[in-house]
Order: C-alpha cells, then sequence, then structure tokens
C-alpha cells in the first residue's frame, strides 16, 4: 500500500476505475512484456541500432498509452468519486493526480 493510501486508511478492496477494463489492461502489458523479450533478442543478436531504438519507441508509446489510460480512468472514477464526497479525501486525490501527471510528464 503506498504511503498516500495508508495515510487515509484506505484499504486494497476498493474498487479501482480500471476494473472493468482489466482484462485489456492485462493483455496489453503482456503484448509489452513480449517486445521488451524482443529487445533482449534483437540485443543479443546484435541487431542494427536503427532498429532497436525504433522498437524501443513502440515500446515506449505502447506504455504511455497504458499510462493514459490508466490515468483516464483513475481521473473518471477515483477522483470524481473523491471529489463528490468532498473533504479532504478530495484534496488528497487532486494531489494524487496531479503527481501522476507531472510523472507522465517528465517522461
Amino acid at each position: 500500500m503506498t504511503e498516500s493510501r495508508k495515510a487515509t486508511g484506505m484499504a486494497q478492496a476498493e474498487s479501482h476505475g480500471y476494473i472493468s477494463n482489466k482484462d485489456e489492461y492485462l493483455n496489453r502489458l503482456r503484448r509489452i512484456e513480449g517486445q521488451a523479450r524482443g529487445l533482449q533478442g534483437m540485443v543479443a543478436d546484435e541487431k542494427y541500432c536503427i532498429d532497436i531504438l525504433t522498437q524501443i519507441s513502440a515500446m515506449t508509446s505502447a506504455l504511455q498509452s497504458v499510462a493514459l489510460g490508466l490515468l483516464d480512468e483513475h481521473l473518471n472514477h477515483c477522483v470524481v468519486a473523491a471529489v463528490e464526497a468532498g473533504g479532504d479525501e478530495a484534496d488528497l486525490k487532486m494531489k494524487e493526480a496531479s503527481s501522476a501527471i507531472a510523472r507522465l510528464v517528465r517522461s
């Protein structure tokens, strides 16, 4: 459990916004895992640098797509619910979302 989740006493059993699309996210992450193994093979086989960089770019885009999907789910589910409830939880969720966006922008 993250420090912010510990601080608010939120239980692991709470429903997350991405649950309805969980299988889709898992499939996409498995494809990305396959891409990572493919990249390892390319390096082991001493493939051309530009070809490896092209595959890294594709993998990075795939990860960013998953991240943006999860962020969208978080904003539409967790943040909206917290804002509707009001209070400190709303402020916390807004700060978490802002920090997540900042991390994505930096990456």
